[in-house]
């Protein structure tokens, strides 16, 4: 579905000073610096996948996906997408893709969203059978049939989601680029939202996926690209990527006595709670888990003890800190 091959993205910015001088002397010549936001990164998509695309601010991240989705040229580089270049044959292209940005609302703030999802069906020539066809399922699957017909500015920030998801897929897109979707929402609100995404990926539309917020990653997305710098430093599926920090668990630890601050040499204390309680990062590399278990229990007095997996916010920032110039894929 997505074939990228060595795409570049470069801007060219004027460095300024901020003296009377500085400002005198930009008015004859202004030194030239040339910006890389994307620096040769290719990798492809499968359909019907769904794919976190990832980074720190800064990364290249939304240049990236405004040269995927058409908006910006590459300086080099290749991009094929169902066939498309998108910039080149912007026209047919967009027609089979969607975007919802968390951040910016397709809908209009004083009508309903049902004379937006018109508006649509207008731009996309869909026929009055096929849009009443799509309008339906999407409704009832997002379960907005009590509010798509009031003013937008009079829907909370949960139904304005569902309404903006509505927008993108009327036209039935073999794409979708997501961008934030669940910025601000209630739990509940998110899981409507992941279900809905699970559901349209079910029947076939594939999904790229930028975010910061990692639950969405953990709960979608079947394979992780990371960007950093410009330059793409991890491709792989997820587990891959909590496999970056190697053999590593988070202990929770409740003892009858004072706890040391020391437990170990490989374990490390990340949180101490109180006296008697400590959360731990254990590698388990050095020594078996069952073995840090039974010294801890011939040492101390053991009320309580959890064992979970490290989050993936510790990889992700482990992974940022990366040297751009290697690739990790497990």
């Amino acid at each position: 579905m997505i074939e990228v091959r060595g795409l570049r993205k470069s801007y060219k910015t004027y460095e300024r000073g901020h003296t009377l001088a500085d400002a005198f002397k930009s008015l004859f010549y202004r030194k030239p610096i040339e910006v890389e936001a994307v620096k040769d990164i290719s990798f492809q998509v499968g359909q019907g996948e769904i794919i976190g695309f990832l980074g720190p601010n800064g990364a290249g991240k939304s240049t990236t996906l405004k040269i995927l989705t058409g908006v910006l040229h590459p300086t080099s580089g290749e991009v094929n997408i169902m066939g498309y270049v998108p910039w080149k044959q912007r026209k047919p292209y967009v027609a089979n893709i969607g975007a919802v940005f968390g951040q910016k609302s397709q809908l209009l703030w004083d009508i309903p969203p049902l004379d937006a999802f018109y508006m649509n069906k207008a731009i996309y020539g869909l026929s009055e059978a096929s849009f009443r066809s799509t309008l339906d399922d999407l409704v009832q699957l997002l379960e907005v049939e009590n509010v798509y017909r009031k003013p937008t500015r009079q829907l909370s920030l949960g139904e304005r989601m569902k309404c903006e998801f509505i927008m993108a897929m009327l036209h039935r897109p073999q794409i979708v680029f997501l961008d934030e979707p669940t910025i601000g929402l209630d739990v509940v609100a998110k899981e409507n939202i992941r279900t809905f995404v699970r559901k349209m990926n079910e029947e076939g539309v594939t999904f790229v996926l930028t975010t910061h917020d990692l639950d969405d990653v953990e709960q979608l997305a079947q394979r992780v690209l990371v960007i950093n710098h410009g330059e793409l430093i991890f491709d792989d599926h997820l587990a891959a990527l909590k496999g970056v920090l190697g053999n590593h668990k988070r202990v929770r630890l409740v003892t009858e006595t004072p706890l040391p601050d020391e437990i170990g040499p490989d374990a490390f204390v990340i949180e101490r709670i109180s006296p008697y309680e400590i959360k731990l990062e254990v590698d388990s590399s050095g020594q078996s888990l069952n073995r840090f278990i039974r010294s801890c229990s011939e040492r101390f007095s053991i009320v309580d003890i959890s064992i979970e997996e490290v989050p993936i916010e510790s990889a992700m920032k482990q992974l940022y800190g990366t040297p751009a110039n290697r690739l990790v894929s497990v």
